[in-house]
């Protein structure tokens, strides 16, 4: 016959705190990680966020350039990074496209681009706390289906503020302007 022991509670307590003490050990370690992650992410959110106008206006101007840029050369990437997930694009026509469209589009290089370039002195950007919008006369020279395009449209692209940075929500873009009379 074995003899019991008499209940120990400390023995009990022992063994749950190493226990608890080893899962603290391996969740604090994670919870720094975690605690940096969220710090770095609120300070990026946070200049965002405290930037003034005028440095959104410069941001979102040097972005909508960019992202001009990124069209003519058909820069995948590019295009990607700016563009929101959920972006639209509306011509004068009434033609309606989406991110995965344009993206679409620029890998099948369906257009070459010797001008996609915004008119000097044209890009106006209005800022309204979280949102932007930049309008600009463009000036698009191409090939598209193997005909030539060359024609001025104004258009208007929205930006809003994310945690992530400014990204390209929706554009508008006008009929393409008549050409003007040779003075």
């Amino acid at each position: 016959m074995t003899a019991t022991r008499p209940y120990d509670p400390t023995e009990i307590m022992t063994s749950f705190t190493l226990h608890t003490r080893d899962l603290i050990q391996v969740l604090s370690g994670y919870g720094k990680l975690i605690l940096i992650i969220i710090a770095l992410s609120f300070g990026t959110a946070t200049n965002d966020l405290n930037a003034s106008p005028e440095e959104d206006v410069k941001t979102v101007a040097a972005l909508d350039t960019k992202y001009q840029a990124a069209v003519k050369s058909n820069d995948v990437a590019t295009m990607d990074q700016i563009l929101a997930d959920d972006f639209v694009l509306v011509t004068g026509r009434g033609k309606v496209s989406s991110k995965a469209d344009l993206i679409e589009s620029a890998r099948k290089k369906e257009v070459t681009y010797e001008r996609q370039d915004e008119e000097p002195g044209t890009q106006k950007v209005r800022v309204w706390g979280d949102t932007a919008v930049v309008t600009a006369l463009l000036w698009i020279k191409a090939v598209q289906g193997g005909k030539p395009i060359d024609y001025k449209l104004w258009f208007s692209d929205t930006y809003v503020r994310t945690p992530t940075g400014w990204r390209y929500v929706f554009g508008q873009a006008s009929l393409p302007l008549p050409k003007a009379e040779p003075k």
